[in-house]
């Protein structure tokens, strides 16, 4: 074996000096109030059995796609799921990739060309973060969810020789808020900027049919771009963006991630048309109307059992407020996270610490995901288990 490089162990060393250092978990039977597996979709029997017969319906008995989608990796199946992910989302044209950063790599790397501007919220993902390292336009942030200091950047930066993109999440996976949206869209209309709005944590959650923020506000037709995944409240894999077919059309030619990668195998795309059918099942039995109302029922019942235990503990605890599954307490310092973490951890619960540099120094936290399976009984418990380590 050749010597390690010494600019590589120095970093790797200055991670575990920061207690901020990565290993990957060891498999559990803990109560999970960690993963993205909102509704449970994940280990669903119905959508697992479904997936099975879509594929046998169409005599598709393959393992993988062969080839990229530009050699030999497409179908007509791929085609009849992409029409199934637009129709449902009211989008003109969809186009799936492998996952949510290869969607955002892909889009941001390739569509802000040079001199045009990417204004991003700073609390924006490491993905579309890592998309625009790629790109030759400049970028700058505006502060969270702030529409007045956007407005600021958008009177500095546009004019008529540039393309103004401005990039948001519906629901941001560090603190669970969202922006005004409404508001959002009409200042980017009257700027004449690109809106572009990642979905990935509002797709299965919000809306009647699980559509998403953007639609179920009406707002379709005022974004220029959508980014959905299937990976968190769907339960499978893969991600696509919504747009126009002209949009669609470019990202083939021209997003990287796109082009030089294997195309999804075909179960992948069945369980994606699987959870589809799901999501437009009118029954108020079927599985995703049961399991959404169960989380919503659980969001509720977390967010109340929380300022309850608050009150009667006289804590001051910083709790960043959100209707989404994403319930975070701020908890500055990576020891002192990670420690309250394992303690809840050593109880039979999975709640994971949020370390910088995922988030900036200062801003660490205890994020607890709500998901339809957890019981009211296991959110009583685990808010107790944080409330007595917490007091500690």
């Amino acid at each position: 074996m050749t010597n390690f490089p010494k600019k590589l162990s120095k970093k790797l060393a200055t991670r575990k000096l920061e207690n901020a250092f990565r290993v990957l978990p060891e498999a559990s039977n803990l109560i999970d109030f960690s993963s993205n597996d909102y509704l449970g979709f994940s280990n669903a029997e119905l959508i697992f059995s479904e997936t099975q017969n879509i594929l046998k319906e169409r005599s598709i008995y393959s393992n993988g796609a062969t080839g990229s989608r530009l050699i030999s990796g497409n179908s007509l199946f791929y085609t009849e799921v992409e029409k199934e992910i637009s129709t449902f989302h009211n989008s003109e044209e969809a186009l799936v990739f492998n996952s949510g950063y290869d969607a955002n790599l892909g889009f941001f790397s390739s569509v802000p060309q040079r001199g045009d501007i990417v204004l991003f919220d700073e609390y924006i993902h490491a993905s579309i973060r890592d998309g625009i390292r790629l790109s030759t336009a400049k970028a700058f942030k505006f502060k969270h969810n702030d529409l007045k200091n956007l407005k600021e950047q958008l009177l500095k930066f546009s004019s008529e020789d540039n393309e103004v993109f401005v990039v948001t999440e519906a629901v941001f996976s560090m603190d669970g808020d969202s922006p005004n949206l409404v508001l959002l869209s009409d200042i980017c209309e009257a700027y004449q900027a690109h809106l572009i709005v990642d979905e990935a944590h509002a797709v299965g959650v919000f809306g009647t049919n699980g559509e998403g923020l953007v639609q179920s506000l009406g707002l379709e037709n005022k974004v220029f771009a959508r980014i959905i995944t299937f990976g968190k409240a769907f339960g499978c894999h893969g991600a696509a963006i919504l747009g126009a077919s002209e949009l669609v059309s470019y990202l083939v030619n021209f997003a990287r991630s796109f082009i030089y990668t294997t195309g999804l195998p075909p179960h992948s795309l069945a369980a994606i048309m699987s959870v589809y059918k799901q999501l437009k099942e009118n029954n108020k039995q079927s599985l995703f109307r049961s399991n959404s109302e169960k989380l919503k029922n659980n969001i509720d019942y977390f967010k109340t059992t929380f300022k309850a235990n608050k009150s009667a503990c006289n804590l001051s605890l910083k709790y960043i407020e959100s209707d989404s599954p994403i319930q975070c307490f701020i908890i500055q310092g990576n020891e002192t996270v990670k420690l309250i973490a394992e303690k809840i951890k050593g109880k039979g619960y999975n709640v994971k610490p949020i370390l910088s540099p995922t988030v900036p120094k200062g801003e660490e936290r205890l994020r607890f995901c709500i998901h339809s399976f957890n019981s009211f009984n296991e959110i009583s418990e685990v808010l107790s288990l944080f409330f007595a380590q917490y007091k500690n």
